[in-house]
């Protein structure tokens, strides 16, 4: 009896000993990220939280502002963005090329309200039938540095409508960019044009499809784990969250595509 007693005794203490050490090697980690990864993030957060014990405290903008903000000195681990601004934050030395791991991609798409009849949008000339006879049209405003809005300006460019369409242009609100997919549920905008991750679970909506051709622009999100990051164990430990099969269904079921391996 006494030395089960001690047996039980030790396995407890042994425990208390490993809850301890794993309390003192959680951290919070900060995480800066653009709107695009938003809802991947609200659904595998607490799921990687739970399983670490790590805290998150994750702050989103656009693409560009969340790049912006890191550049600017603002406090983070982890930085998710465009690629494009991830490779100026290694230029700047902000983050080493080795520590970026390519995260998930997403295309843009056309949306109108739920419901109306389908344009046509099958060719470069189609789309600019289709966007020249629509009264009204919502994409994230370029100046916001939202990755697709930048991307359709040129598209408008490419199509030479850029002057026609400025007067049907509805932009979302600045402190809300990404809600173009609410103004065409709302009525506010017959058409919208944004990445589909941010389109496809906004109710009230009907995905028409994607830009057509090479009009098309897919985005690809990457993860920097910054230079100064505090807790670099925590950041790795998120990064590699991210690539799992349980983040891949997630990402897949938000209507993107998971980056290689």
């Amino acid at each position: 009896m006494k030395i089960r007693s001690l047996v039980a005794a030790a396995s407890i203490g042994f425990m208390f000993l490993l809850v301890q050490g794993l309390k003192a090697e959680a951290a919070e980690l900060k995480v800066l990220s653009a709107i695009g990864m938003q809802s991947v993030l609200e659904d595998l957060g607490p799921k990687f939280e739970r399983a670490t014990g790590h805290k998150l405290a994750i702050s989103f903008a656009t693409a560009g502002a969340a790049v912006k903000r890191a550049q600017g000195g603002e406090a983070a681990g982890v930085v998710i963005a465009t690629r494009q601004g991830i490779d100026g934050l290694v230029k700047n030395g902000k983050a080493a090329a080795d520590n970026v791991t390519a995260l998930a991609s997403a295309g843009i798409s056309v949306a109108i309200r739920k419901g109306a009849p389908k344009p046509d949008i099958s060719s470069p000339d189609a789309l600019k039938r289709t966007l020249l006879a629509a009264k009204s049209l919502s994409y994230v405003d370029p100046a916001s540095g939202g990755a697709s809005g930048i991307h359709f300006v040129k598209v408008l460019d490419r199509l030479g409508i850029a002057n026609e369409m400025k007067s049907k242009t509805v932009f979302p609100n600045p402190k809300t960019p990404a809600e173009v997919g609410v103004l065409v549920a709302n009525g506010e905008a017959e058409i919208g044009v944004h990445i589909i991750v941010e389109l496809i679970s906004v109710a009230g909506i009907d995905l028409v499809g994607p830009l057509p051709g090479d009009l098309q622009n897919t985005i690809v999100f990457s993860a920097a784990i910054m230079s100064d990051v505090k807790d670099a164990s925590a950041a790795k430990a998120l990064v590699n969250f991210l690539r799992t099969p349980e983040a891949v269904s997630v990402i897949k079921a938000k209507g993107m595509e998971p980056a290689t391996p």
